[in-house]
C-alpha cells in the first residue's frame, strides 16, 4: 500500500452532516465517502474503522496496521496505538470534532552504522474543533498538552526534547479571493532541547515560553482534496495514462495552492549552552513568509534578536564593547516566476512517456526562471550595539548569470568604533590592524546631513565595483574565445600572419 494517510481519516467528513441520526447506516455512508480519498482497502483491512457509538462516529486510524502493510526494509521496530475521533453531526452541515491524542510510541530502524531509535510520549493531550465539508478546514479548534517528551538515538548522537504545558487555537473563514484563511497560534512552557554527541553535551537550548503564529490565504483546500481522491483512483500507471488530461486540469485548478503563509516563531528568555559558552537572548524571533506559484511571487525571511549575550571568553577583550546586543535581519527573494514554471510542466507531462519530461528539460525551466530576472532582497537590517547602529539593505540579480548588486550601508556612531579601535590599538596587534582597516574604509564614506555615514556599493556582473559613485575596481578584461588556439601551425588563415610559432 503506498498511499499517504496521516491525516486521511479526516477526509470522512468531507460530506455535509445536516444533523443526520448517528447510526450503523450513517457509519456505512462515512465509511463509503473515506473510501474516495484512502481507498477501500486501508478500510477493508482495519486500517480506517468508523463506528457509532453513543451518539457520535469514532474514527480510529491504526498507524501500526498501516506500517504492517509497507516495505520492512530496515524497520526494526513501530509501535505507536490507533489515534481516534469522535464526530458528531450539527445542523448547520458541520461536524462537531473530538480526540484524545494522549500517546506514547517508539521505532527503531537499523541504518548504515549502527540501530536508530525513536520514543516520542504526550500527556493528556486533548483536541476539539469544528469542521465545515464546505471549506474542507476547520473553522475553529484548540488543543492542549500537559507535556511532551521526544527522545532521538543515533549511534554516536543523543537527541531530547521536551515541553511542558501547551495550547493552540487556529480558525478559517472562506477567502474573498477564493479557499481558506487560516489562522493558528500555539503556545508551549519549558521548551529544553539537548544533543549529545558521544556522551559528551554539544548543545542545550533552553526557553521558558515558546509561541507560534501562522496565517495563511486563500490555501485551496478543496481542489487538493480533488487531487488526493484523483491519485488514490490512479494507482494503476494504464490507467493515470489514459486520464493524464484530467490529472492535468485537477492541477491547475490546485494553482496556486495558496495566495501567502507567514509564520513566526518566538522564544523568550533563551539560553543556549554550548562547548565554546553559553548564549542568551530576552527575545528572538524567526518569521518566514512566501507566496504561492504566482508570476511574481516572493519570499521573506527575518530573524530578529533583542538583549543578545554572547560568549566572550574565546574573544579579544577589546571586542566585547563592540558586540551587538540587538539584531533585526530581513532577507529574501521578489519576482520570483513559479507560476510560469509550473504551468510549463504540467504541460509538457506526459506519462505515456519514459521519463514523463524531456531529460532537459531540467535546464530548459532553469533557463526559462533565470530570464525572470528573479531577486535576492536583503531588506531593511539592522545590527545595534547601544549607541551604534549597522544598517544595510540592497539586492542582487543574476544577468547572464553573473550577479549584479547593489547595497547601502550606513553607520551611526562610527567614530564610537574607531575610537574604541584606537585606543584598543595601543596595545593589542590585531586591534591595531582593525583601526588601520576602519579609517581606510571610512575614507570611502559619505556623512549623511544626520551625522551618520554611508557607502552605496555597486558591484556589476562585468566584475566591476564603486563606492558612492567612484570607482574602486574596473570591468574585468574581456576574455576573447580564439577558436585557432589550439590550431597546427601552418593550417588555417593559409599559414599567414597570426598562425602560432612552436618552438
Amino acid at each position: 500500500m503506498n498511499r499517504v494517510l496521516p491525516l486521511a481519516f479526516l477526509l470522512a467528513l468531507s460530506a455535509p452532516a445536516f444533523g443526520q441520526a448517528v447510526d450503523a447506516q450513517g457509519a456505512k455512508q462515512l465509511s463509503d465517502e473515506l473510501s474516495r480519498y484512502v481507498g477501500k482497502q486501508a478500510l477493508n483491512e482495519g486500517i480506517l474503522k468508523i463506528s457509532a457509538e453513543e451518539g457520535a462516529y469514532k474514527i480510529t486510524f491504526d498507524v501500526k496496521a498501516l506500517v504492517a502493510k509497507m516495505p520492512k526494509q530496515d524497520l526494526k521496530r513501530f509501535d505507536f496505538p490507533p489515534v481516534t475521533l469522535r464526530i458528531k453531526p450539527r445542523s448547520d452541515g458541520g461536524w462537531d470534532v473530538a480526540s484524545d491524542f494522549s500517546t506514547t510510541g517508539s521505532i527503531e530502524v537499523n541504518g548504515p552504522n549502527g540501530l536508530n531509535t525513536g520514543q516520542i510520549v504526550v500527556k493528556d493531550g486533548k483536541f476539539t474543533g469544528v469542521y465545515d465539508p464546505e471549506l474542507a478546514a476547520f473553522t475553529s479548534g484548540t488543543s492542549s498538552i500537559a507535556g511532551m517528551t521526544m527522545t532521538s538515538r543515533q549511534v554516536s548522537q543523543l537527541t531530547d526534547l521536551s515541553v511542558g504545558l501547551g495550547s493552540s487555537k487556529f480558525d478559517a473563514s472562506k477567502s474573498a479571493n477564493g479557499g481558506v484563511d487560516l489562522n493558528f497560534t500555539q503556545a508551549m512552557a519549558d521548551f529544553v532541547e539537548t544533543v549529545k554527541i558521544d556522551d559528551r553535551s554539544i548543545a542545550a537550548l533552553r526557553a521558558p515560553e515558546l509561541a507560534v503564529n501562522v496565517t495563511a490565504k486563500a490555501i485551496q483546500t478543496k481542489p487538493l482534496l480533488d487531487l488526493l481522491a484523483f491519485a488514490v483512483a490512479h494507482e494503476d500507471e494504464a490507467r493515470l495514462k489514459a486520464d493524464q488530461a484530467e490529472f492535468k486540469t485537477l492541477l491547475l485548478g490546485a494553482l496556486p495552492l495558496w495566495e501567502r503563509i507567514d509564520g513566526t516563531y518566538a522564544f523568550k528568555n533563551l539560553a543556549i549552552e554550548t562547548y565554546a559558552g553559553n548564549f542568551g537572548a530576552a527575545q528572538l524571533n524567526t518569521v518566514v513568509g512566501m507566496d504561492g506559484i504566482t508570476k511574481d511571487g516572493k519570499i521573506s525571511y527575518a530573524f530578529k534578536v533583542s538583549g543578545l549575550t554572547i560568549p566572550q571568553q574565546m574573544l579579544p577583550s577589546w571586542t566585547v564593547a563592540l558586540l551587538p546586543t540587538d539584531l533585526d535581519l530581513n532577507f529574501g527573494g521578489a519576482n520570483i516566476d513559479l507560476d510560469s514554471m509550473a504551468r510549463k510542466t504540467i504541460e509538457t507531462l506526459d506519462f505515456s512517456k519514459d521519463p514523463p519530461l524531456p531529460a532537459d528539460f531540467g535546464d530548459e525551466i532553469s533557463a526559462d526562471f533565470l530570464a525572470k530576472t528573479p531577486k535576492f532582497v536583503l531588506g531593511h537590517s539592522t545590527v545595534k550595539n547601544g549607541d551604534i547602529e549597522v544598517a544595510m539593505e540592497g539586492e542582487m540579480t543574476f544577468p547572464d548569470k553573473k550577479p549584479d548588486a547593489n547595497v547601502t550601508i550606513d553607520v551611526t556612531g562610527y567614530d564610537k568604533i574607531v575610537a574604541s579601535l584606537q585606543e584598543a590599538a595601543k596595545t593589542d596587534p590585531q586591534a591595531s590592524q582593525a583601526f588601520t582597516g576602519a579609517l581606510a574604509i571610512k575614507g570611502f564614506a559619505k556623512t549623511l546631513p544626520d551625522g551618520r555615514i554611508e557607502w552605496v556599493i555597486n558591484a556589476r556582473h562585468d566584475g566591476s565595483v564603486t563606492v558612492n559613485g567612484a570607482m574602486l575596481k574596473g570591468p574585468d578584461p574581456v576574455v576573447e574565445d580564439n577558436t585557432d588556439q589550439d590550431a597546427i601551425p601552418g593550417e588555417g588563415n593559409n599559414g599567414g600572419a597570426g598562425a602560432k610559432l612552436q618552438p
